[in-house]
């Protein structure tokens, strides 16, 4: 989530290291037609996190793309879904 990348970049100008980041969901729902799909991703494993290398800027206003790079990154393959209309 962009506002975790914030927080991690705020403390890294700070000089201090990241606490907890607690995200809650609104408005959250499978459509009927996507109910297997969503029990396929329940039952996979989970991998371990990855972890994100941020080159420090000079302020928090001069990160650049390249500033961030995401290390040991795993994924499941895709589920495809029809659209739900």
């Amino acid at each position: 989530r962009s506002y975790s990348l914030l927080t991690m970049m705020m403390a890294q100008q700070a000089g201090l290291e990241p606490g907890e980041f607690v995200w809650t969901g609104g408005d959250c729902h499978v459509y009927d037609n996507h109910v297997d799909q969503f029990l396929e991703q329940l039952s996979r494993d989970p991998y371990p996190y990855p972890t994100i290398e941020i080159r420090k800027a000079d302020s928090l206003f001069d990160y650049q793309y390249e500033d961030f790079t995401i290390v040991g990154y795993q994924h499941h393959p895709t589920i495809k879904a029809p659209v739900a209309v």
